[in-house]
């Protein structure tokens, strides 16, 4: 299947330890499991586009360890197009995920091979660009990466998505223009505009404040409280299937994968933020990242609870 979703961003190994409680400063623990799970946001959203029916492909790096032929093999059994996945000298992106029993995480990510990901990079792949329709960015690889591949999407006519995940601060004015829809959640949101986004009506003000720096729609996940829309004109929340959460993670690269997809199946904005959702709640109730991302039958086959 042709790629019509080109993601552009990070791919890491999760090294996922669970445990009864959190190690303390200098503490030494016994933990209660181990697993390695491929991982990183763009990664995740890859796969959660492949799964959701787009054709997909990706651009990123991973490095020469024993992890990178894995990462890179995990998107191969999904059918998603590797050919601008490079190998580079060094260690490929993880991140060290210590689970206690109630759920809480410690989290330390190494950007490895991620950080290698340049300008460079994405011009000797920009005949994987020209061939998208969609083209996806997060922000676990270089900000001068993400700025070109924004402004490069936007040159060629493309619909750009930005996932500002993970996010500290405002991102650089430049980019507004270049984005056709901005994914952030509650917490992103607050980082970007400024505003605490803790209620609807608070997302509609942060909402307000992302559209007039120059982005063209915004769509802010909220979690339980569903999502809402914004296009400069209108506001409109959509309300989240109701379904009981297991494990939150790859939620959000779930929904981003599966707006993609829809876009590029020709699905309205409403019927793709739907999508979206209906593939993130069915995520929340499945345990990891990556292995909790469903299928479109399974999408389709979806009753809320």
């Amino acid at each position: 299947m042709p790629a019509k979703v080109v993601v552009v961003g990070s791919l890491n190994m999760d090294l996922v330890t669970r445990a009864s409680r959190l190690p303390r400063a200098g503490e030494t623990l016994v933990g209660q499991s181990f697993s390695t799970v491929p991982g990183g946001k763009g990664a995740n959203q890859a796969v959660a586009s492949a799964r959701l029916g787009a054709g997909v492909a990706m651009i990123g790096c991973v490095g020469t360890d024993a992890y990178g032929g894995q990462l890179r093999e995990a998107l191969r059994v999904e059918g998603i197009d590797c050919q601008a996945v490079s190998t580079v000298e060094g260690s490929s992106g993880v991140a060290l995920i210590v689970v206690d029993d109630s759920s809480q995480n410690a989290i330390v990510i190494v950007a490895g091979s991620n950080g290698e990901l340049t300008p460079a990079s994405l011009k000797a792949c920009d005949a994987v660009l020209q061939a998208a329709e969609v083209i996806i960015c997060q922000l676990e690889v270089p900000m001068d990466t993400v700025g070109y591949t924004l402004k490069r999407g936007r040159e060629l006519g493309k619909t750009v998505i930005l996932n500002p995940a993970p996010a500290s601060g405002p991102l650089p004015a430049q980019w507004y223009g270049s984005i056709d829809y901005l994914i952030p959640n509650e917490s992103e949101a607050t980082a970007l505009s400024g505003v605490t986004v803790d209620s609807l009506d608070s997302a509609k003000v942060a909402a307000t404040v992302l559209i007039n720096a120059g982005a063209a729609k915004v769509i802010i996940t909220l979690g339980a409280q569903g999502a809402l829309f914004a296009d400069g004109h209108s506001f409109e929340h959509l309300a989240a299937p109701k379904v009981k959460a297991v494990d939150t993670t790859a939620a959000g690269d779930t929904f981003v994968g599966g707006f993609a997809a829809a876009l590029a199946a020709g699905k309205s904005e409403t019927e793709a933020i739907r999508f979206g959702q209906v593939a993130a709640a069915l995520s929340v109730t499945r345990a990891g990242a990556q292995p909790s991302i469903p299928t479109l039958q399974d999408v389709q086959g979806f009753v809320p609870s």
